[in-house]
């Protein structure tokens, strides 16, 4: 499985521990940024940890910041990502088991790091069991194209004013 990583400045040290386990599992890992904990925007590394997950089959992807939650919000702007600000174990297998998320966002203020290791070792670990849940998953992929020809719409119309 290939599990693409990144962080901002407020997530550089975790995500640096992030890497350093996975790799130390014989994961595949690509680091996408930041090589330094200077300080950047995190939309800047979240768009491209989604776009390599959506374009990668099986590819999981796990982003830092400082809580999670902006990593969070930029990742699910991305088509084809479902991506979950976990907070806890049960927060983390349960967005795999009934959500199918392929994202994993991680604040490192928030998440001591031993527990967001085990984290991701259970959000890799833990499968998506499917049933009812992918007629869930199914219309979360519906809400994505009707927002995208909505959006496009919009847009459309707003050329025409």
């Amino acid at each position: 499985m290939k599990i693409f990583v990144a962080s901002d400045h407020a997530g550089f040290h975790l995500k640096q521990k992030v890497v350093a386990h996975l790799r130390a599992h014989k994961h595949e890992v690509e680091d996408l940024g930041p090589q330094t904990d200077e300080r950047i925007d995190y939309p800047d590394f979240a768009a491209p940890v989604s776009r390599a997950v959506r374009d990668t089959a099986g590819a999981i992807g796990v982003l830092v910041c400082g809580s999670g939650v902006g990593m969070c919000i930029s990742a699910n702007k991305v088509h084809g990502i479902r991506a979950v600000d976990a907070f806890s174990m049960e927060s983390t297998r349960l967005s795999r088991s009934h959500n199918d998320a392929n994202v994993l966002c991680l604040g490192e203020r928030l998440i001591p790091p031993d527990t967001a290791l085990a984290m991701v070792d259970a959000f890799l670990q833990t499968p998506f069991e499917g049933g009812r849940h992918q007629t869930r998953v199914d219309k979360i992929q519906s809400l994505e194209i009707e927002e995208a020809a909505a959006s496009a719409l919009h847009k459309s119309a707003r050329k025409t004013q």
